[in-house]
């Protein structure tokens, strides 16, 4: 399966394939979007507390828009009490019947102690009721194309309608980092006292260098993750696995996916932001070419020691007639490995190259004609 992914990027196969007892699992890097790994990745599964992902990520659009505010506090309702309470003998922030919690500590008791009845008094502070906010994480879930998820609840506990595949889980966490920096931190928390109990976050990962995000299980869905985690370097890879049996299988198998993304690749730059690829002849103008650049930093994710180096060529869009205003598509950079086309990027002119006088212009004319 690894290997099939990385020919189609135009990448070598590591020496051997990688394996998962996962029923699925997806591995990205972040900064390239390049998938790393996959299997089953479109598989519709029970979400378990996975789904708390999309209710923290419907909280921090509500603080981010205004409507609600981190010191705002939310009644505990009877409903929330006794479904998500301790009664309940699911994962509880153990919130006291008619009671007041600020929004800044129901999120740390939905991101850190995975709390059921945290996510109740969130749903109906924020829309009302359980299914009105469901129908939020639905409507954000749309948004963002997360198009094999379906959400009834803000908890993950069982319902037939409710589901998420691998691929939405990384879509939704890599999207939470990029949009809510301020709030990604919480997520590397090992641990949040409330009301004189002090829980530890249930992720494996979060002692070996992760920074987040999320464990869930049920009967229904078994043992799953969504983790992320840097390199020395400082790639960021994200990742989702579900299905495993055990919680011991699901540290084993969440270890050796997480080194795989941060040993088993590196960078490779092939233009970097603030660099000029080259430069490209300009016709009329009062300089002979114009020098030209990338959009952004032109990089490959790939297995570490895969092989040949990369060829680039610069091919100019046609004729470039002055003027030539900075910013211009004026040519394509061409990206080979092994005589094979892997990529092709657009190039930008990095100057302004104005129009030559008329004298200038005929003299090049001339000298055109004698080459």
């Amino acid at each position: 399966m690894l290997a099939a992914l990385l020919v189609a990027a135009g990448l070598s196969a590591p020496a051997h394939a990688f394996e998962t007892t996962a029923h699925a699992a997806v591995l990205l890097d972040f900064d390239t979007d390049t998938i790393l790994f996959e299997k089953n990745p479109d598989d519709e599964v029970p979400p378990a507390s996975l789904s708390k992902l999309m209710t923290l990520l419907v909280i921090f659009d509500e603080l981010k828009r205004g409507a609600i505010r981190m010191d705002e506090t939310f009644p505990v309702s009877e409903h929330a009490w006794r479904t998500g309470g301790a009664a309940s003998g699911g994962s509880t922030m153990f919130l006291p019947l008619n009671s007041q919690v600020s929004v800044a500590d129901l999120i740390k008791g939905i991101a850190i102690q995975s709390g059921n009845d945290a996510t109740i008094v969130a749903a109906e502070g924020i829309a009302g009721s359980v299914p009105a906010f469901a129908e939020m994480m639905n409507r954000r879930a749309q948004e963002l194309g997360l198009t094999h998820s379906h959400f009834v609840n803000p908890h993950g506990l069982p319902d037939p309608a409710q589901r998420v595949s691998a691929r939405d889980l990384v879509t939704l966490a890599a999207y939470i980092i990029r949009t809510y920096p301020e709030h990604y931190p919480l997520f590397s928390e090992e641990e949040f006292t409330f009301n004189g109990i002090t829980q530890r976050s249930r992720n494996p990962l979060l002692s070996l260098g992760a920074d987040g995000l999320k464990t869930g299980h049920t009967s229904e869905a078994g043992y799953g993750l969504v983790a992320s985690a840097k390199d020395d370097g400082g790639r960021r890879i994200v990742f989702a696995m579900t299905g495993m049996k055990t919680v011991g299988e699901r540290a084993t198998q969440a270890r050796a996916l997480m080194t795989l993304g941060l040993r088993g690749f590196e960078n490779v730059v092939i233009l970097k932001s603030d660099e000029t690829a080259g430069e490209v002849p300009v016709s009329g103008g009062v300089a002979a070419s114009v020098p030209v650049r990338a959009a952004g930093e032109i990089r490959f994710i790939e297995p570490r020691g895969s092989g040949s180096p990369y060829q680039t060529e610069i091919v100019p869009v046609g004729t470039i007639e002055a003027p030539v205003p900075e910013g211009r598509r004026v040519a394509q950079m061409r990206i080979t490995r092994d005589g094979a086309v892997v990529r092709e990027e657009p190039l930008y002119a990095a100057a302004e190259v104005e129009r030559a006088g008329l004298l200038q212009r005929m003299q090049e004319q001339v000298l055109g004609y004698f080459r």
